[in-house]
């Protein structure tokens, strides 16, 4: 858990893929840690197609990224693999396909970590879109009035969250 880079006053979820001294790469939607290539139960691809940058990671964007995302790409990109440097994390999210994470906005500071989730209270399963805005608005509220039992994720609700090793 911690605040967002782009906007602190948000907080945000992800997986720690990197931490400082790291090599990161992503090939066709496979992740590479350090050589290795990593065994990833949690994740899933919503898409069956291949992206140029987003699965074939460090690579030159295809779209524009946040300015801290650009100088990542810009600094941190030795040899064809992403260096996580000191005090900083590499996030991503479990949803690869779909995910605002640290490929597009750059790395996490060590000073914006909060801490670790331990509880998924309530999961729902509500349009990416609609949860960008801080705002709640009446198109979510009635999605939830109408929706709330088939779109709950009663299967991830009140899971306690665990890591996984890297294997």
């Amino acid at each position: 858990v911690f605040r967002y880079p782009v906007d602190i006053r948000q907080t945000f979820v992800k997986r720690v893929i990197g931490v400082p001294g790291d090599r990161i790469r992503m090939e066709n939607k496979q992740l590479y840690l350090n050589g290795k290539a990593l065994v990833e139960p949690y994740k899933y691809h919503k898409t069956d197609y291949v992206d140029s940058y987003r699965d074939n990671f460090p690579s030159q964007p295809n779209s524009p990224l946040y300015p801290r995302g650009q100088e990542m790409i810009e600094h941190n990109v030795k040899d064809g693999l992403l260096v996580v440097p000191p005090a900083h994390y590499f996030a991503m999210g479990d949803n690869r396909d779909s995910s605002l994470d640290s490929r597009y906005w750059g790395f996490v500071p060590r000073e914006n970590i909060i801490g670790k989730p331990l509880i998924i209270y309530w999961s729902y399963d509500a349009p990416t879109e609609r949860l960008a805005s801080p705002m709640i608005g009446l198109d979510h509220l009635m999605d939830l009035a109408t929706n709330f039992f088939t779109k709950t994720r009663w299967k991830r609700t009140f899971m306690l969250i665990r890591g996984y090793p890297i294997q």
